[in-house]
């Protein structure tokens, strides 16, 4: 199976507080996280102006209105992390009043459903770390189903998962298939890149990372469709983090521009498929900033568009070209 046409496809990590709540407080990246009330129309508007495709993999803890409705709904069983600190449970139990603002978005969701070609898919049900000591296979599935659970009772249907913190798990990926889940978004094959436990990342990965951003020691990323496509869940794996404006490092914002738009123009040329993610509180804060970098991305999507006919299309239409044609 091949692509008659590279792909360029975007997928965002929606999940408020709960993607950091073990990392800083509210206090301390309270600015991100009600800026994501301003990012995400902003996304959208240029997204709709642009025919850009995306997948919202959004924590099924964001669907409710507030905690009592929350509490309601929880899965049967709850991991059992060795660290208290990864819990979103114990986290709950000690702050019984969970401000809207920091924690649901249920509004947004729905914005982000009406806009054509967004897709609403998984971040799972609380943003669980599947390489944690202590949590099980069978946590992990009580937690899947209760974020389909959420998300069909707004009236979605999820076929697409992104795992939390990149910590994708292979043991788990026939769950994801019993539980009609078709694809995910695994990680970059280059050493850096590899999925572990919060204690697994080193200084040196993530120093790598960070260069990696600007120049070109990863490779480009670009996957051929058949390779995504190998087994189910299909494995639309990363090909780069857009990773948010720094003023420290606005110096480098022309070569960081410039390994973004090599990757895509290679899968562009070579019928491939580059996947961008990013968090929308990356944008909460200097988002005019963040904005202008993604238009100059999206514009050269246009222009690859024009020149090799590269696609929009988010993980789920990705899944049904992989399912019912050689390619488009």
């Amino acid at each position: 199976m091949s692509l008659k046409h590279g792909v360029f496809t975007v997928s965002l990590d929606f999940e408020m507080y709960w993607g950091v709540r073990d990392k800083r407080s509210i206090a301390q990246y309270r600015d991100n996280l009600l800026g994501v009330s301003r990012a995400i129309p902003a996304m959208l508007r240029l997204f709709g102006a642009n025919g850009i495709h995306a997948t919202w993999a959004t924590v099924g803890f964001i669907f409710f209105k507030d905690a009592d409705e929350l509490r309601q709904h929880l899965p049967a069983s709850l991991p059992t992390y060795g660290s208290a600190n990864l819990s979103p449970y114990d986290y709950m139990a000690d702050a019984p009043g969970l401000e809207a603002d920091y924690h649901f978005a249920p509004a947004l969701i729905e914005q982000i459903a009406a806009t054509e070609g967004q897709e609403i898919a998984t971040h799972t049900f609380s943003h669980y770390y599947c390489l944690e000591d202590g949590q099980t296979l069978a946590q992990f599935k009580d937690d899947i189903g209760a974020a389909i659970g959420v998300a069909a009772r707004k009236g979605f249907s999820v076929k697409s998962l992104v795992f939390p913190r990149n910590q994708w798990n292979g043991q788990y990926l026939s769950a994801l298939a019993e539980l009609g889940v078709r694809c995910y978004r695994g990680n970059e094959s280059n050493w850096m890149y590899k999925a572990s436990n919060g204690d697994g990342q080193s200084r040196l990965q993530r120093a790598a990372r960070l260069v990696d951003t600007y120049f070109n020691l990863s490779g480009h990323n670009t996957h051929a469709l058949a390779d995504c496509t190998r087994e189910a869940p299909y494995n639309f794996a990363a090909s780069r983090f857009l990773r948010p404006y720094s003023e420290k490092l606005g110096v480098l914002e022309g070569l960081r521009l410039r390994r973004i738009k090599n990757a895509m123009r290679d899968a562009a040329v070579n019928k491939r498929i580059f996947h961008l993610w990013w968090h929308p509180h990356n944008f909460g804060v200097n988002l005019q900033s963040n904005m202008a970098f993604l238009e100059r991305v999206i514009a050269y999507q246009a222009v690859l568009r024009r020149e090799h006919g590269m696609l929009s299309l988010n993980m789920g239409e990705l899944c049904q070209l992989a399912g019912g044609a050689d390619g488009q």
